[in-house]
């Protein structure tokens, strides 16, 4: 990944702070990652309105926000989309400064910056601008070296309720959110990029057109200028016949997060805990193995741990990297996530897109007759 080129502004220093997701069930969500992959409570909050629970895993922070009112935007964000994700908020030593020049750039203002007097944990300023489809970024003040913190309204757990850190989290080893996958309505893709690069000082550092037999699409990817917030923006080829993409779409009506990509210092040994926790994965085929030594120098020992996981591996100038996808247990089939190892490699695992993409079609045919 290159360097930004854009000036220091700012925006300079956006990073992300936490990512929240609409539930219908929030008490069940917060049971499957806590369950699952070994979450910490941290942090719960209520109102009127809602209830949410925040979870932490390394420096991922995970707010479940569940609306209990036709009043919050979450109400008709579930019917809509079902539970997904509805805010990557976004921290910034200046809210005021970094909202200041997002909304002078034309950023979409859904709140001006906003005091939380005696925030605790949690951030003393905030403000919200809109994303991508109904996608929401609320700027949250933190010093650049402040470790994880709490979202603004949400007050720490409280000791009864806070159980002790898993064990198994440090195996599973999750650190932080690698990157975002948006899946966006043909035609969206352009004026998305151009967006976050005007707004928010992105830029345009990869793209890729990927063909899969009759099916196709096209990504591009944008970063802010300090490289720690990463989208990867998807949209269907129109030219070719609809595919997963399309159908992401159709489920999700309209834009929306396909998968949040989880980083992990050793991915073999993250997806071996994950799975003996019920979390399942795309398998990849035999093959994939077998013609791997074609490309990539590996030893036996590591091709024979990656075969036994299912993870796939790839390499450019940097290094290495090794990436495997969840199977998504949306009710949609929309929503999934991915482990990420990078070892010196930057870029996103071009030569597994096609893999990728080929499992998750073989996904999307067993759901099909598994409907029939």
């Amino acid at each position: 990944m290159a360097k930004s080129s854009q000036p220091l502004t700012p925006l300079a220093d956006l990073a992300i702070d936490h990512v929240e997701m609409y539930v219908e069930d929030v008490d069940a969500s917060a049971r499957h990652w806590i369950d699952r992959y070994a979450f910490t409570l941290v942090g719960t909050g209520a109102s009127a309105d809602h209830r949410s629970i925040a979870l932490r895993h390394g420096r991922i922070v995970l707010l479940l926000t569940q609306p209990t009112s036709d009043r919050h935007p979450g109400t008709a964000y579930v019917v809509t989309h079902g539970d997904g994700v509805a805010d990557i908020a976004l921290r910034t030593p200046d809210v005021r400064a970094a909202f200041a020049v997002a909304a002078a750039n034309g950023a979409r203002v859904h709140r001006e910056p906003t005091d939380h007097p005696d925030a605790g944990q949690g951030p003393a300023v905030t403000a919200v601008l809109g994303g991508f489809g109904d996608v929401l970024h609320t700027l949250v003040e933190r010093a650049p070296d402040d470790g994880p913190g709490l979202p603004a309204g949400i007050e720490p757990a409280p000791a009864t309720d806070a159980a002790p850190a898993d064990p198994a989290a440090e195996a599973i080893g999750l650190v932080e959110i690698d990157h975002v996958a948006v899946c966006l309505p043909t035609g969206d893709l352009g004026p998305t990029v151009a967006y976050y690069q005007r707004a928010l000082g992105f830029d345009d550092i990869f793209e890729e057109h990927i063909v899969v037999g009759s099916q196709a699409m096209e990504s591009k990817v944008v970063q802010s200028p300090s490289g720690a917030v990463t989208l990867t923006l998807l949209q269907p080829d129109s030219a070719a016949d609809p595919g997963q993409i399309d159908e992401f779409i159709d489920s999700n009506q309209g834009a929306g997060v396909q998968h949040l990509a989880f980083s992990s210092p050793d991915a073999v040994r993250s997806v071996r805990t994950l799975a003996g926790r019920g979390v399942t994965f795309l398998s990849t085929p035999g093959t994939y193995y077998d013609l791997l030594g074609q490309r990539i120098a590996l030893s036996p020992e590591k091709v024979a741990d990656l075969r036994s996981t299912g993870v796939l591996v790839d390499e450019d100038h940097g290094g290495q990297l090794f990436q495997i996808f969840t199977a998504s247990n949306h009710p949609r089939h929309t929503l999934f996530f991915e482990v990420i190892e990078r070892q010196g490699a930057r870029t996103f695992g071009s030569s597994n897109i096609k893999a990728l993409y080929e499992a998750v079609e073989l996904e999307r045919t067993q759901q099909r007759e598994l409907r029939r």
